[in-house]
């Protein structure tokens, strides 16, 4: 026997969405015009009306539970066929949104001025742009999430639109001499990455001995671990961290092969708009990364 449909407030969607995108309560507040308890409130009726846990409230940050974020992508596809309804029936255009994933290095360093004029350009597209790792970025561009995504993985695999080379390095701290240190202590992205994986894949290779010292999901951590003199770790060439220095070969360290950048689009058809984001992006890379 079929149960109750449940259906969901197209309100309280919203509020989880802004809660997700501006990564806390308060700023969700700001986002929509409602004070921090009462979008706590209402994330908390979402949950009843789902029965399920939907944020992890044992996390410092906003963190989403697998339930949550099995949502999030539903979530955003029913706010954006509502937007469309109104939009038609009030006899104004819809803007189309394109959905767009990008590594977060490329992300802060050359993304913002490139979309943003883009953005200008086009007043009729809406660009719904995601920073995340690539393995994850690659699932939403699979599973219909993404429009678009910009990944690093290893050279030649098959199914992108285009892919740049992408030199890596050694990096280390530019007054300590970490990479003599056995085991040799690195500072890694999460499980999943090309870099990580690059790193132990090179060092196992080699038979050189290393432990994780510090691992975090963002550049800017990685980063500053490095600077900090935390341990040493594998970036792009164009990404050596202030305090850092380059190692390699004669410092006891492997070879290491290059990746790619790499451009993925959903298996849909696509509108105009993914049409028009996707030439960009091809444009804007008429040269490997590192140029």
């Amino acid at each position: 026997m079929v149960g109750p449909v449940r259906e969901m407030d197209l309100g309280l969607l919203r509020t989880f969405v802004s809660v997700v995108d501006a990564g806390g309560f308060t700023r969700a507040g700001e986002r929509v015009h409602k004070t921090q308890s009462t979008v706590s409130q209402q994330i908390r009726r979402l949950e009843e009306q789902v029965g399920l846990p939907l944020l992890d409230r044992n996390s410092r940050a906003v963190a989403l539970t697998d339930d949550g974020e099995r949502l999030l992508g539903y979530a955003r596809r029913l706010l954006a066929l509502n937007d469309e309804a109104n939009a038609v029936l009030s006899g104004r255009p819809a803007a189309e949104v394109v959905r767009l994933g990008v590594p977060e290095d490329y992300a802060v360093e050359r993304l913002p001025r490139l979309l943003a004029d883009f953005a200008r350009a086009n007043r009729r597209l809406r660009l719904d742009v995601r920073c995340d790792l690539s393995v994850r970025l690659r699932a939403d561009v699979e599973c219909g999430d993404l429009d678009i995504a910009l990944v690093k993985q290893e050279p030649g695999r098959p199914g992108a639109l285009r892919a740049w080379r992408e030199p890596l390095c050694w990096v280390g701290p530019a007054v300590e001499d970490l990479h003599r240190d056995d085991p040799l202590p690195l500072v890694l992205f999460p499980q999943g990455c090309v870099y990580r994986n690059r790193a132990v894949h090179e060092l196992e290779r080699a038979g050189r001995r290393w432990r994780v010292a510090y691992s975090s999901p963002n550049h800017a951590g990685v980063r500053a671990a490095v600077s900090g003199g935390l341990g040493v770790s594998v970036l792009p060439h164009s990404a050596l961290p202030a305090g850092a220095r380059f190692l390699g070969v004669a410092d006891g360290l492997p070879a290491l092969p290059e990746t790619e950048l790499a451009l993925l689009t959903g298996g849909a058809a696509r509108g105009g708009g993914v049409e028009l984001v996707t030439g960009l992006l091809m444009e804007s890379l008429p040269e490997p990364v590192w140029a």
